[in-house]
C-alpha cells in the first residue's frame, strides 16, 4: 500500500514536518489520528480551506482518522496570523452558526462513517471552561516568551501592536493539540505553512509534557506563481457556497488560472492520476486551455455536483463562442440604460462601480466597448464584464 507521505509529496502538499523519517514510518505501519483547526470567522468555507479538505480526503482514503477541530474557543480571540490588525471578535452565537455550515459543506468531501470516520470536535468545549491561574502554571510555564516573540505568525502584528488577548493564541492551540492527544489519541496536526509556528507548539507541548511522539506536518499555501494568495477576486474571496458564489463564478475563476499555476493547482486540488495531469500540461501553449478547462470543471463538479458543474461549463462555452447556453439574468430595471442594467443585474454592486468600470473600458456590449454611460441595452443583449463574467440580459416586460 502506498504511503500517504508519498501521494502528498509527489502532489506537492509537504512544505515542513519534524521528525519526518518517523512520521513516514507510522504513516505507513498504522492509522493514525490527526486534526486540521479551522476558525469558523464566516458562515462559508472558502477556497484557502479547499487545499486543506483535499489534503484530509488524502489521508482518511489511505486509512487515517481525520478530526475537525473547530475554533469556538479560539475564535473568540482571533488567530493574528498575517494579520496587519486586530481580527473582530464574534459572539458565540454567530460562532455556533458559522460551525454548523461548515459541517455541511465539509460532508461532501470527508466520511462520517466507518472505523476511521472523521470527529468533529469543538475547542470552547475545554477552553471556556479553563481556569486562567491553572492554565498557566500547567501550560504557560513550557512556552518561552522569546521564542514566541521570534515566531513567523506573530511578524506582521509586532509591527502594528499585538494584543496580550491575541498572544495567548499560540499557548491555546497548543493546548488544543494536547487535549485532542489525550482524549482521542492524536498524534499528528496539519495545516497551511502559515501555521507552523503554532502547529510545532502543540506537538513539542506533547512531547515535553507527557513525554510521547508527536508530529508537525504543514502544506504549502495555495499562492500564485507571484507569490500572491489564490481565491480572491473583485468581489472577494472564492467561496464553497453558492450563495456566495455562484458555480459559474467558480468555475470561471479556476478556467481563468495562469498557465504557469494550472500543473501546481490539478495536483493539489483534484485527484486526477498524476499522468493524466502531465499530459494535460506538457504543451506550454494554446492547449493549456484544454487543462485549464478540465481543473475548472473537476473542481466545480467537486464543490457543486456533476448538474452544476455541466451547466456552468455550457454557460462558459457560451460566452467564449465555443456553443454552450449563454448565463442568462432576468431583470426588470428603471430603464435600459447600461448603468441600471448593469447594477440590476447584480454585475455591479452600485452605480459608481458600474460607472467607473466604464470609463475604464471594462463594460462592453455585445463584444463592444461602451463608452457612452447613457448607451442603451436592447433585450437579448450580452453583456461583458472584464474576461471573466458574461451576461444574456432578458427584460422581463
Amino acid at each position: 500500500m502506498t504511503n500517504v507521505m508519498d501521494i502528498l509529496r509527489a502532489r506537492g502538499f509537504v512544505k515542513q514536518t519534524v521528525f519526518e523519517e518517523d512520521l513516514y514510518r507510522l504513516l505507513g505501519e498504522e492509522s493514525v489520528t490527526f486534526y486540521i483547526g479551522f476558525d469558523p470567522t464566516a458562515d462559508s468555507l472558502h477556497i484557502g480551506h479547499f487545499l486543506q479538505l483535499i489534503a484530509m480526503k488524502h489521508m482518511q482514503d489511505a486509512g487515517h482518522r481525520p478530526i475537525i477541530l473547530m475554533g469556538g474557543g479560539t475564535g473568540l480571540i482571533g488567530d493574528p496570523t498575517g494579520k496587519t490588525d486586530m481580527r473582530k471578535m464574534m459572539t458565540r452565537e454567530t460562532i455556533d452558526y458559522h460551525i454548523s455550515c461548515f459541517k455541511k459543506q465539509m460532508s461532501k468531501f470527508i466520511s462520517f462513517e466507518g472505523k476511521n470516520g472523521a470527529i468533529i470536535a469543538n475547542n470552547a468545549d475545554w477552553l471556556t471552561k479553563l481556569n486562567y491561574v491553572d492554565f498557566l502554571r500547567d501550560i504557560g510555564v513550557h512556552f518561552s516568551v522569546n521564542e514566541m516573540l521570534r515566531a513567523k505568525c506573530f511578524e506582521t502584528r509586532l509591527e502594528r501592536g499585538l494584543s496580550f488577548l491575541e498572544f495567548n493564541y499560540m499557548l491555546m492551540q497548543g493546548y488544543d493539540f494536547l487535549r485532542l492527544f489525550n482524549d482521542y489519541g492524536c498524534k499528528l496536526q496539519l495545516g497551511g505553512d502559515d501555521q507552523w509556528s503554532n502547529i510545532l507548539a502543540g506537538a513539542n507541548l506533547i512531547r515535553v509534557k507527557e513525554k510521547q511522539p508527536a508530529y508537525a506536518m504543514t502544506f504549502t499555501l495555495l499562492t500564485t506563481s507571484e507569490g500572491k494568495k489564490m481565491g480572491k477576486t473583485e468581489k472577494g474571496a472564492v467561496w464553497l457556497d453558492e450563495n456566495k458564489t455562484s458555480p459559474y463564478e467558480f468555475y470561471q475563476f479556476w478556467r481563468n488560472t495562469a498557465d504557469e499555476d494550472t500543473e501546481k493547482c490539478l495536483k493539489l486540488l483534484t485527484f486526477l492520476p498524476l499522468d493524466e495531469i502531465a499530459q494535460l500540461v506538457k504543451f506550454k501553449d494554446e492547449r493549456m486551455n484544454t487543462a485549464k478547462e478540465v481543473l475548472a470543471y473537476e473542481l466545480t463538479k467537486l464543490v457543486h455536483g456533476k448538474q452544476k458543474a455541466d451547466e456552468a461549463q455550457s454557460q462558459a462555452r457560451a460566452a467564449f463562442g465555443g456553443g454552450g447556453d449563454m448565463p442568462e439574468k432576468h431583470i426588470k430595471p428603471e430603464n435600459n440604460s447600461i448603468i441600471p442594467v448593469l447594477v440590476s443585474a447584480g454585475i455591479c454592486v452600485s452605480n459608481g462601480e458600474a460607472r467607473r468600470l466604464i470609463q475604464q473600458g471594462g463594460i462592453s456590449i455585445n463584444e463592444q466597448k461602451v463608452v457612452d454611460i447613457n448607451a442603451p441595452v436592447n433585450n437579448g443583449d450580452v453583456i461583458h464584464k472584464g474576461k471573466k463574467v458574461h451576461v444574456k440580459i432578458i427584460f422581463d416586460l
